[in-house]
């Protein structure tokens, strides 16, 4: 069926068409047969004597069973009381006879009414009428040609308002595109400057779309979205949801009103949010007759309510007397009695075809005039006026029309009506009128009080979106700001106590300067904490970029000051005590120094290649709509402040690069001497584990920190806790054990001159007491002195050996001489000389190592040395002399123990050396070595 009626239809179309080419190709043939078979020709009579009847050509649907043939039912009374009018009015010397012909709104029998008007009919001077589009619009393009004048009272389609097709049209009805300025006069009063289209696919409604589209962009109003349907709405009407329309202009008939709103109550677009605005010039109680869907009427009704309708006024709302001389009230109330005689409906155009007759009327006499005049000052006094002429001036008189008249000021600007537009509300089940518009002064004039919205206030043109910036809080920021001023005072502290201290030998031998170092490194680092807690709501945004590399480069140095001071003293105590070669090793402050530097040094050319490469910016992170929390009609969406560039990844990746194999290696050498235990200096444990902290803690704060890098309180908080807890550790570490020993023990420095080492890689443990200038230079040469002492007395044991080898020998060739002594004389001498023997085996040692520490380190002050009696004792000639005395006496009893003679070889059984006595006399020799 649909299939057959769009064929038929086009059918009609293709016929129309070949009859208005015939009728515009041929039309001076024909013009000239129907002006011959023309009942009578008015020619110059109908202008030059008074009192003529003029006809004029009417065309409408009169069959009641044609398209809008309710409206013409209703014209008919109208036009009679204007020409009733017109003759009581005494001010028209001719009389109007309206000629009625019925098109019955098809185009073929329209067509053939109008030829029959001209051909058969009287000549009509103007033609009246035009109800149906298709019938109006093709007529209306052949009237150049007849040089007649159409005038229509309820054709409203945008298409006749072009006026290169149908220049000899004009309407006193305003056509469709007239509500647009009205709309956007509108949208401008409640400053809505987005809005959405809901079109039906039908010409009639996509041409006021596109002349609303035009209007708007002239107004500079955004349109968000533009929806076409067919059919079902309800895809479109989602679509026009989604892309936060909140002001939707419709343009659709009211059988699909309906489907339109019950999809706008499924989906929820209606209420506070919300505002429609839809043609006015729906049936009475439409969404009763046009419901076709799922939706119940109170569903629809509640879809519908607050919508606002535009549509032409009727009639004038004026109290005011106007051409006819009746208000539009009196000529409303005389209509209705002659309509109600005849009892037919009334007509929404009853108005506008009441004021076209009074057009009309005001025209034709206009053109008389005109005529009458030139006929009077004609100098040949043989004046004529063609069709053309007469045609001509009625165009020009038509044009110059203004008058008040029943539907308000009756005005035409290049052929359209500029008439008045109303605005209705939707409330409560009935249309409200809220306002007009008037198209001649451009006026929008709203009723007070009368337009009601479903919130406090007028629906939003879009969802208002606040910006709200994600910041770090206050009292966050001051607690944090307050810690790091405790700390900041502590480091300061420990500053001067390293500083008041740094002769002290406590203090002095744990390298004051790189102390100081990693004071200086971590008050930077608390310094960042406080550039850190800056925001873009605290400072500008030029302040914020700069902050954004102050505060990078504070905590950089910072970081690299203090974590390379505690690297370079780590790296010391390793390089010392990890020499396998025991070679002697001096590492002074100053090398340490140097590192420090070196690192500060690839820093600061990092850091200056990034400022000049790609500096730092202020970059915003905005994050999706969150709704707002007092439910107010607004969204919030989030944003927070970064310090970005455009390769930021590569930066950050050549930093934690050089930092973490800086940290990784800082962290081994702190693991290789976790054993090692320097009493003297006693802070390389503390600085190792110093180094743990602050390894591990970078590398968690990093971490998290990245990974709450859209929780700016929470990425603060994390950040500001590390450097703290890293900074304030670190100091403790180093400085808090010097405190305590300096005020329990302040002399221990000076007193314990042991220097003592721990290693789990060692099987014995070595002790010495000895003076040292520095804990280097004791640790290196101890081991040193103890091999050359051995080797040097190893030696000495072997030049003795050879010695008493001779003297053996000799006294077994010699005949024994001896003179007699005592047995107890024998036995004192030899104790004493045993006894002294041993005694000066040991000052002999001790000699020996004193005068090798005197050939390495120098000479010991006299003033902490005791010289006695023996000071010479190892002498050559002190050696010679022992020897002569003791050699005899010592030979049976210490030859065997060195393995020169056998024991059983000794002397006599009754010499005293045999006695059990000196048999277990200790050796000094043998003492000597076996005690290094």
């Amino acid at each position: 069926m649909a299939s057959s009626r769009r064929r038929c239809k086009s059918e009609m179309i293709v016929v129309s068409g070949c009859l208005l080419v015939l009728v515009l190709r041929f039309r001076p043939v024909l013009a000239r047969v129907c002006n011959d078979n023309a009942g009578h020709n008015l020619e110059k009579a109908w202008y030059t004597k008074d009192g003529e009847a003029l006809p004029i050509m009417v065309l409408m649907p009169m069959n009641e069973s044609a398209l809008r043939s309710s409206i013409s039912q209703g014209i008919d009374r109208a036009v009679q009381l204007a020409i009733q009018h017109i003759r009581e009015s005494r001010l028209y010397s001719f009389s109007l006879i309206p000629k009625i012909y019925d098109t019955e709104c098809d185009n073929a029998k329209g067509l053939r009414a109008f030829f029959d008007a001209i051909c058969f009919g009287p000549k009509h001077l103007m033609i009246f009428g035009g109800v149906c589009p298709s019938v109006t619009s093709i007529i209306a393009e052949s009237l150049e040609g007849w040089n007649l004048v159409q005038l229509s009272f309820a054709a409203t389609t945008p298409v006749l308002a072009d006026k290169k097709k149908y220049p000899n049209f004009f309407r006193t009805v305003p056509s469709d595109n007239a509500v647009n300025p009205a709309v956007v006069k509108f949208l401008n009063h409640y400053n809505w400057t987005r809005v959405g289209t809901l079109t039906q696919d039908v010409q009639r409604f996509s041409e006021v779309r596109n002349d609303l589209t035009s209007e708007l962009e002239k107004a500079d109003i955004q349109i968000a979205d533009t929806q076409s349907f067919s059919n079902d709405p309800c895809v479109n009407v989602k679509n026009l949801k989604d892309n936060d329309v909140r002001i939707i202009i419709g343009q659709f008939d009211e059988n699909l009103a309906s489907k339109v709103f019950c999809c706008a109550y499924n989906l929820n677009m209606f209420g506070s949010k919300y505002q429609w605005i839809i043609p006015g010039w729906y049936q009475e109680n439409w969404w009763d007759k046009a419901n076709t869907t799922n939706c119940t009427a109170k569903k629809l009704l509640t879809a519908m309510e607050g919508y606002i309708s535009v549509d032409f006024e009727p009639l004038s709302t004026r109290q005011i007397k106007g051409i006819s001389g009746r208000t539009p009230q009196e000529y409303e109330r005389e209509y209705n009695r002659q309509r109600m005689k005849k009892g037919v409906e009334s007509s929404k155009f009853h108005g506008f075809a009441y004021d076209g007759i009074w057009v009309i009327a005001r025209t034709l006499t206009r053109v008389r005039e005109i005529l009458r005049h030139r006929e009077r000052h004609n100098l040949h006094h043989n004046f004529t006026a063609d069709d053309r002429e007469v045609g001509r001036l009625v165009h020009d008189v038509m044009n110059e029309t203004n008058f008040l008249g029943v539907t308000g000021q009756v005005m035409f600007r290049n052929g359209e009506r500029m008439g008045t537009i109303k605005f209705t509300q939707f409330q409560e089940g009935q249309e409200v009128k809220v306002g007009e518009y008037n198209a001649i002064a451009d006026v929008l004039e709203l009723i007070n009080n009368t337009i009601r919205f479903q919130g406090m206030e007028p629906p939003k043109d879009r969802t208002i979106v606040h910006l709200q910036r994600r910041q770090i809080r206050v009292p966050l920021y001051s607690i944090l700001s307050v810690i790091t001023i405790l700390g900041m005072f502590m480091a300061s502290a420990f500053l001067f106590f390293n500083i008041q201290n740094r002769n002290h030998r406590l203090i002095k031998m744990s390298s004051p300067y790189m102390n100081n170092l990693i004071i200086l490194g971590g008050m930077l680092s608390y310094a960042s904490i406080f550039l850190f807690g800056l925001d873009g709501s605290l400072v500008s945004d030029k302040a914020f970029e700069t902050l954004c590399t102050v505060r990078t480069w504070i905590l950089t140095v910072g970081y690299t000051t203090a974590f390379g001071a505690m690297f370079a003293k780590t790296w010391r105590v390793h390089a010392i005590f990890k020499n396998v070669k025991m070679k002697k090793k001096i590492i002074k402050d100053q090398k340490l120094l140097i590192i420090v530097g070196g690192m500060l040094l690839i820093d600061l050319c990092i850091l200056i290649c990034w400022q000049i490469v790609d500096p730092l910016k202020r970059t915003v992170e905005e994050y999706s709509l969150e709704a707002d929390p007092h439910g107010r009609d607004m969204a919030i969406r989030p944003f927070l402040e970064h310090c970005e560039n455009m390769h930021m990844t590569i930066w950050l990746g050549i930093v934690y690069a050089y930092k973490g194999l800086l940290m990784l290696f800082g962290c081994f050498l702190a693991w290789e001497t976790r054993n090692v235990s320097i009493p003297a200096l006693n802070d390389s444990k503390y600085i190792g584990m110093s180094v743990y902290n602050v390894g591990i803690m970078c590398i968690i704060g990093a971490a998290v920190s990245f990974l709450t890098r859209d929780q700016p309180n929470v990425q603060f908080c994390i950040v500001a806790l590390v450097i703290i807890f890293c900074s304030t550790i670190t100091l403790c570490l180093v400085f808090v054990p010097k405190l305590l020993t300096m005020r329990t023990n302040p002399d221990a420095a000076t007193q314990n001159r042991r220097l003592q080492f721990t290693q789990n890689q060692k099987k014995e443990d070595s002790k010495t007491s000895t003076s040292v200038a520095s804990v280097n230079q004791a640790s290196t040469s101890r081991l040193d002195s103890l091999q050359a002492n051995n080797h040097q007395l190893r030696m000495r044991i072997t030049e003795l050996d050879k010695a008493l080898e001779e003297v053996t020998m000799q006294l077994q060739d010699t005949p024994e001489k001896t003179p007699y002594i005592s047995q107890n004389q024998y036995q004192d001498t030899n104790s004493t000389l045993s006894t002294r023997n041993l005694r000066d085996s040991k000052e002999e040692d001790r000699s020996m190592l004193k005068n090798h520490h005197e050939q390495k380190w120098g000479s010991v002050d006299p003033s902490r040395t005791n010289r006695g009696p023996l000071e010479d004792i190892n002498s050559p000639e002190h050696i010679q002399r022992r020897l002569s005395l003791q050699l005899p006496i010592l030979h049976h009893a210490y030859l065997p123990s060195i393995g020169g003679v056998d024991a059983s070889c000794s002397s006599p059984p009754g010499s005293p050396l045999g006695s059990p006595r000196h048999r277990g006399a200790p050796l000094s020799y043998g003492v000597m070595v076996s005690g290094l």
